[in-house]
């Protein structure tokens, strides 16, 4: 069985992809029993498209690869704390645990004061300073 940290490093390898392409550096996985089921960074440059983050891309990913759109029993590995967006989505899909590298105190869903599924298990500030580090990195080179 693989650590937290394993797939963490894995969700910060998409980051490094995003930040490659211009894209804000955030990255995704999905696993089940595992086994990597969808990587995702973001995608909103690129697709020209606000909804295109790493979690929405990983989402539809890995419900493509389950044949259906619930991803009970999985677990989603991202480098920032997801948006009102992604949070909505992640309930809906009713994913089993997300473990979230660093916060964001200004964007991320846990500060607007809302939740994931009720079964969802959340965990937070794995990684949290090499996930920070590449955000702040993207956004020192932005000013």
């Amino acid at each position: 069985m693989f650590t937290d940290e394993y797939y963490m490093k894995m969700a910060l390898q998409e980051a490094q992809i995003a930040f490659e392409q211009d894209e804000v550096p955030i990255g995704c996985i999905i696993v089940a029993n595992d086994r990597i089921l969808a990587k995702a960074h973001n995608l909103t440059e690129a697709l020209n498209d606000v909804t295109a983050h790493a979690e929405m891309q990983a989402i539809t990913s890995a419900a493509n690869y389950l044949g259906g759109k619930y991803l009970q029993n999985c677990t989603m590995y991202v480098t920032l704390e997801p948006c009102v967006m992604c949070a909505g989505a992640l309930n809906w899909s009713q994913i089993s645990k997300v473990v979230i590298g660093a916060r964001d105190e200004q964007r991320g869903f846990i500060n607007k004061s809302l939740t994931l599924h009720s079964k969802t298990e959340i965990v937070l500030g794995v990684m949290e300073h090499e996930c920070s580090l590449i955000v702040r990195e993207f956004f020192k080179n932005k000013r």
